[in-house]
């Protein structure tokens, strides 16, 4: 089922991140040991953290099948000085294409591909970011959540 995508203004999101260059299809390579360092700094940090979800932020190339910019990332309640590899960045604000995926993760394409084809539908650009918001895991892979979000030109 093709998730609906509607059309939202964003507000920044403050970010503990690891930032990588990842190919395109890589990610899923790439995320699991920078997010394990955003962690392990979040928890020697008291109060950083409340009840934030991790979000993993891509910055788009101009050329198509150039890397991608990623910051893989934890929710946080101010910013901090850089500590080795963890930084601290914020999404951007404005509007957005805004869909939640129902499901799997390796079936999130078919979200990115419902807002692609809404953006083209619309008339709407990308202007070159979205993130994912990973909604708490679920017993059942079928109900995890995480809502996928483009900002629009």
């Amino acid at each position: 089922m093709r998730a609906p995508v509607n059309l939202q203004t964003v507000h920044r999101r403050n970010l503990a991140a690891v930032r990588r260059e990842v190919s395109p299809g890589a990610v899923s390579s790439v995320w699991r040991p920078s997010l394990d360092k955003v962690w392990a700094f979040i928890r020697t940090q008291p109060g950083l953290r409340t009840d934030g979800h991790n979000v993993f932020l891509y910055s788009h190339p101009k050329q198509a099948g150039a890397p991608l910019l990623c910051d893989f990332g934890v929710e946080v309640t101010r910013t901090f000085e850089t500590a080795g590899d963890v930084y601290a960045t914020e999404t951007p604000e404005g509007t957005a294409a805004v869909a939640v995926h129902r499901g799997p993760y390796d079936r999130m394409h078919e979200t990115h591909n419902a807002i692609k084809s809404w953006m083209t539908a619309n008339g709407r650009e990308s202007a070159g970011y979205s993130w994912e918001i990973y909604g708490d895991p679920t017993p059942d892979p079928a109900d995890t959540e995480t809502t996928v979000v483009y900002l629009l030109a």
